[in-house]
């Protein structure tokens, strides 16, 4: 969940290092902190809070060092403090480390280093990494950290120097970590995610769990924990976005930028993928795992998820179960690792992941796995762990999602899902070809939709700001629309911290309706389809306890201006699509309302973009 950075080459390490946490902020910034080597010592800068504070006490600290460190935190063992703030040092301050990941047996290592005399400056987990690579420490850094990982159990992303040694070593097990090359300079980074290294290079190698890299001025080798002898030749990929990508460019935030992208994105998530003249999707390298054999035989999908990933999932459920005809359930990732699921070769398994590290998604899949069902991955970042791991799937192609509450992602995972949809109904034959003609002419005009709901953002901006003074919110809709209105009540707790719950309209008289008071703005999607009249009653029920409405409405609706107070419209368009015009209106919203109550949106509290722990 933590962001973490290393360095070595011949520049000054700092900037580098702070351009780089700045970059990896949305993992975590309840605390962040740096090492460098300098004069054959380790100088160690840390605080609690953000970036910038850390940046300001460097400014009256004169360092210069070609290699070094930086971790950015979000809390899990030990409060958010300066005292917890990695990096964290052995008791000589000869090492130093700063990890991203739990460590589930630190207890029992930290009372069994205590007892040999190591004495713990901090409350966290990851500091027993430190004094364990001390223990073992007889002169050669890279022998001392194997053996250390050796008596390890949990998850690491893991950066660690010695003061003596110009080498900067890199382990991964459980939390994503790239390795940067920079042949021209004869430079070297080690990061959780590419976009702290982008700026200097697009060359980059993703380590596999129990790889470490082991570098110096000279070069760099990889070795795997269980053969710690053994060199591993990987092969070393190009990053296809660029800086540009990962930058505001001219928005007041990153999730602003993000929501009128999706105008954009869309159109990379469905390019090159439709064959207009066979009515198909290509969906390349899927003819193993879902041949048409495979395909005709399954009898089940399942869909995993966290999130607004587990929304798009119960989106595409009633997508898949209409064109398809296969029974499809959506479960939590984090639950199903736990539960007796019924797998078997029959059964599609569909992990959705933004970032393709979500730990409890990775989890789910792999007990899929060895249950023997086909896994599919639907991901956003390239070489993540569940892409790799998945017997096939499709990458979403958003591109960089900065903002901590996923938007463009969520969209362009629901028109990947579509895609599958279609490639699945065409080889099932569950779809006629005038069927299959209107499915794709419908998709194609998504970018438009999209681009004319985007600009109802002024009416969108006048509600917010209303809607900035209240406590609490309920969310409702009905079928294909009920997940959206799970998605917008999501997005509004995440951003604005109001309490927001999202329910099936029907089910409001079910218990939430006692709820309702002239205080309680009830948010209501009422699209033009087959429940538009049942939505219409579930209105005048709040109605008649003296409900606020807020209707997301289809354009041209007069009706529905009678018995609402506020009425935002979208664009008239085919049922399948309404549900990417209602998220586009409910993201802008939760963006609005709390821009009006000045929150850290890209950054909200106590959140972090990937989830890479339990």
């Amino acid at each position: 969940m933590c962001g973490i950075v290393g360095y070595i080459g011949k520049q000054n390490a700092i900037p580098i290092l702070i351009k780089g946490l700045y970059r990896l902020e949305y993992r975590g910034y309840d605390s962040c902190g740096i090492s460098i080597i300098a004069n054959n010592s380790i100088k160690t800068i840390k605080t609690n809070g953000k970036i910038s504070v850390l940046e300001n006490k460097l400014k009256n600290i004169n360092l210069y060092s070609n290699i070094g460190i930086a971790h950015t935190r979000w809390a899990t063992h030990g409060a958010p403090n300066e005292k917890n703030a990695h990096p964290h040092s052995d008791c000589k301050n000869s090492i130093v480390i700063a990890h991203n990941g739990i460590i589930e047996n630190y207890d029992s290592l930290k009372k069994l280093l205590s007892k040999e005399g190591h004495k713990f400056t901090s409350d966290t987990d990851s500091e027993v990494i430190a004094h364990l690579i001390e223990k073992f420490y007889k002169g050669d850094l890279l022998e001392a950290v194997t053996s250390a990982l050796s008596e390890v159990i949990g998850s690491y992303g893991l950066l660690v120097m010695h003061k003596d040694k110009q080498e900067l070593i890199g382990a991964r097990k459980g939390s994503p970590l790239v390795f940067g090359i920079n042949k021209i300079k004869k430079e070297y980074f080690i990061a959780s995610d590419v976009s702290a290294i982008i700026e200097h290079t697009n060359k980059v190698i993703y380590l596999e769990d129990n790889e470490i890299v082991d570098v110096t001025n000279k070069g760099y080798k990889i070795i795997n924990l269980k053969e710690t002898h053994k060199k591993v030749n990987k092969e070393i990929e190009e990053i296809k976005y660029t800086l540009d990508q990962i930058e505001k460019g001219g928005y007041k935030h990153f999730m602003l930028k993000e929501i009128f992208e999706q105008q954009d994105t869309v159109v990379q998530a469905l390019a090159g993928r439709i064959d207009f003249k066979k009515l198909d999707a290509k969906l390349g390298g899927l003819e193993t795992t879902l041949s048409d054999d495979n395909i005709k035989k399954l009898k089940r999908i399942i869909i995993i998820g966290c999130g607004s990933s587990w929304h798009a999932g119960l989106v595409s459920k009633y997508v898949l179960e209409k064109y398809t005809k296969i029974p499809v359930d959506v479960e939590y990732a984090s639950e199903f690792r736990y539960g007796y699921p019924i797998i078997d070769k029959d059964t599609l398994v569909i992990a959705i992941s933004q970032s393709g590290e979500t730990i409890d998604t990775l989890a789910a899949l792999r007990k899929a796995k060895e249950l023997n069902g086909k896994t599919f991955g639907i991901v956003n970042v390239v070489g993540s762990t569940i892409s790799r791991e998945t017997d096939c799937g499709i990458y979403t192609r958003a591109g960089p999602e900065i903002g901590v509450a996923s938007t463009k992602a969520f969209t362009n995972q629901l028109v990947c899902m579509y895609l599958l949809t279609l490639y699945i109904a065409k080889r099932k034959k569950t779809m006629g070809d005038n069927e299959i003609k209107e499915f794709i002419s419908d998709l194609m005009k998504l970018p438009e939709y999209i681009k004319q709901t985007l600009k109802k953002y002024n009416q969108i901006k006048i509600i917010a700001k209303k809607m900035s003074k209240t406590k609490n919110c309920i969310f409702l809709g009905r079928g294909i629309n009920y997940p959206i209105a799970l998605e917008g009540a999501l997005k509004l707790k995440e951003i604005s911290y109001i309490h927001a719950e999202g329910y099936p309209a029907a089910e409001m008289k079910h218990g939430p309706i006692a709820l309702i008071d002239k205080h309680m703005p009830v948010i209501v999607i009422v699209n033009k389809d087959k429940n538009y009249e049942k939505v219409i009653s579930n209105i005048n029920e709040i109605k008649a306890r003296g409900g606020k409405i807020v209707a997301i409405a289809t354009q041209g609706d007069i009706k529905i201006k009678k018995i609402s107070d506020q009425v935002l419209y979208v664009p008239k368009v085919p049922p399948l699509l309404n549900p990417f015009v209602n998220v586009v209106v409910l993201q802008l919203l939760a963006y609005y309302v709390a821009d009006e109550k000045k929150c850290e949106i890209d950054k909200p509290r106590n959140l972090a973009k990937s989830v890479t722990v339990e």
